[in-house]
């Protein structure tokens, strides 16, 4: 059967993809890195542990894909981040082609971004060793993440999920990025990992970067739909707190509906009014209207009425991105393509700062 294909500009050679480092300088036979037009350096990424969410989307995604043309963007999918806590191996191959495509879908081009896996890139374990070796035990126990998932009843807790920020400093430290874009629940990590770097500097002379945090002045706070305390996550237990990108138009609508509000019936912005606001912050998001407009739009209107026309909304700004979705998950020729593109210019910026670490750090050079 003759593979399908996706008109979205791909080339359709076959490179190899580096699968290990020498440390010795070559040639690779591949596109050139867009770092050569000394754009600054952005990096990313996401666990396959699930299906995005509209918070995902707009929150994050869909500010990334606008920065294609004036940054060099990596975005690893983050797999060895995955198995931290119990999971079934296929269902981590499952999502981690689920958020491939999702990627793309949201409009990351493969052609203006690399893409690529973090277990397919030699180098992001191997330094998360060495920079384990620069970190205090008493750093990582003060993570605030590791202290919330370790007081949960029944908590099984094992040293990589101790050691998870070391393996995200290295994820970011391993191609000397500029720039990370995080939420507020990554800051720590962030910091984390700019006391990681500056700490390999004062120790073995200047190497890394100090990456420094890219807050998106346009994106989008996107909070639970049944507790708008708290952010909108894929991890919910309850399927009713999130939007799923996926979620068909039945699934957004009831959603929609049955989101928490707050006492009267008028639609507008209050402190308040958390749970009406949040879909005021969700409409405004999504029809790019501001929030003044939608209010003046709504004021003679309930909550029934405001919500059916939020969920009509989101149902058609996320039907293309679903049929996008739809057409690349059963190409997995063009998927496997995108990643080799990805891990080749990835795999060589990675053997350069690791060869560079490693002289750095006193050990001899690998032989061939």
């Amino acid at each position: 059967m003759a593979a399908k294909t996706i008109d979205t500009g791909v080339r359709t050679g076959n490179p190899t993809p580096e699968t290990a480092c020498n440390f010795q300088a070559r040639t690779l036979n591949f596109r050139p890195s867009m770092s050569d037009k000394q754009k600054p350096l952005i990096l990313t990424g996401a666990k396959p542990s699930g299906e995005l969410t509209l918070g995902n989307y707009l929150g994050a995604i869909k500010n990334w894909a606008v920065m294609l043309d004036q940054y060099e963007c990596f975005f690893p999918i983050v797999d060895l981040h995955a198995i931290t806590v119990r999971y079934v191996p296929a269902e981590l191959r499952r999502r981690t082609y689920q958020c491939l495509a999702q990627y793309i879908a949201c409009g990351l081009d493969p052609e203006k971004s690399h893409i690529f896996l973090q277990s397919h890139v030699t180098g992001h374990t191997e330094l998360s060793w060495i920079l384990s070796c620069l970190t205090p035990v008493g750093d990582l126990h003060r993570m605030t993440q590791f202290k919330e998932k370790a007081a949960k009843p029944g908590a099984s807790v094992n040293a990589g999920l101790l050691f998870y920020p070391v393996l995200m400093a290295a994820d970011i430290l391993l191609y000397n990025a500029d720039r990370v874009p995080v939420g507020e629940d990554q800051k720590q990590h962030l910091e984390l990992a700019r006391n990681i770097a500056q700490r390999f500097n004062q120790t073995y002379s200047e190497t890394f970067n100090i990456p420094e945090p890219f807050i998106s002045k346009a994106g989008a706070r996107v909070m639970s739909l049944q507790d708008p305390e708290k952010k909108m996550s894929k991890s919910d237990e309850n399927p009713g707190e999130a939007i799923l990108l996926l979620d068909s138009p039945k699934e957004i609508r009831k959603k929609i509906l049955s989101a928490v509000t707050d006492s009267g019936r008028e639609v507008r912005m209050a402190e308040d009014k958390p749970g009406i606001g949040n879909l005021l912050n969700i409409f405004s998001a999504v029809t790019d209207r501001s929030i003044e407009e939608l209010e003046k739009e709504f004021a003679e209107s309930g909550y029934g009425e405001f919500k059916n026309a939020l969920a009509d909304a989101l149902i058609a700004k996320l039907e293309p991105f679903q049929e996008r979705y739809r057409r690349l998950i059963e190409d997995k020729t063009y998927m496997h393509r995108v990643l080799k593109e990805g891990t080749e210019v990835a795999q060589a910026r990675a053997c350069k700062t690791l060869s560079k670490v490693y002289r750095k750090a006193g050990f001899i050079e690998r032989l061939r």
